[in-house]
């Protein structure tokens, strides 16, 4: 069964993330695992501690958590009895740590390592010859570079918004970084003819 739209909720494209609170808020796995799954469709508290094989209680405070930091909010609200159970959703598809930016003037604080994660999440994956990956590298300018993460975003929305449906969950990990002391060709000598 296929589920659309992805996800059943509105929220914004974008958040840049502008404080130590929500860098914080996102570095925890279990709270990126719970933002993953908000992906998908908004949640309660039951439903994410169920998904996520946790008590309640520590699903709850992990929301409240990422609530509190502006990265969750309630979507909807449901009555059932005498209690109003509420959905969670993201408010944004993508969060991401601006470079080199100060929130309030306090240095934010580094957000975690996408590489790290995805190594430890693909190792499955590898070992049961499974995973889809390549590394290239290029020597190209700066706006080069700013160019070509711009159409990598548009992709990484694309991925975003893949309709949810089928038994397996997919890892989807890209990057752009410089490698400083890369090795560089001697300049082309003019070939004698």
């Amino acid at each position: 069964m296929v589920n659309s739209p992805v996800p059943d909720y509105e929220l914004a494209e974008t958040l840049e993330l502008t404080t130590a609170e929500q860098v914080r808020a996102i570095s925890d796995p279990l709270r990126t695992t719970i933002l993953g799954l908000l992906h998908e469709r908004a949640a309660t508290v039951t439903e994410l501690a169920t998904a996520v094989g946790r008590p309640k209680s520590t699903v709850a405070h992990h929301v409240k958590v990422l609530a509190d930091a502006g990265l969750l909010r309630v979507v909807r609200t449901r009555r059932v009895r005498a209690i109003e159970e509420r959905y969670y959703g993201r408010v944004a598809r993508m969060f991401y740590v601006g470079l080199g930016r100060q929130a309030d003037g306090d240095e934010l604080p580094q957000d975690f390592n996408d590489f790290e994660v995805a190594a430890k999440e693909s190792a499955q994956a590898y070992d049961a010859g499974q995973l889809r990956s390549f590394i290239r590298h290029a020597r190209i300018p700066e706006h080069q570079a700013a160019e070509f993460w711009r159409r990598v975003v548009q992709v990484i929305h694309e991925f975003d918004r893949l309709p949810r449906g089928g038994d397996t969950a997919y890892g989807f990990t890209v990057g752009l970084y410089p490698m400083l002391g890369y090795p560089t060709l001697p300049p082309a000598r003019d070939e004698e003819q």
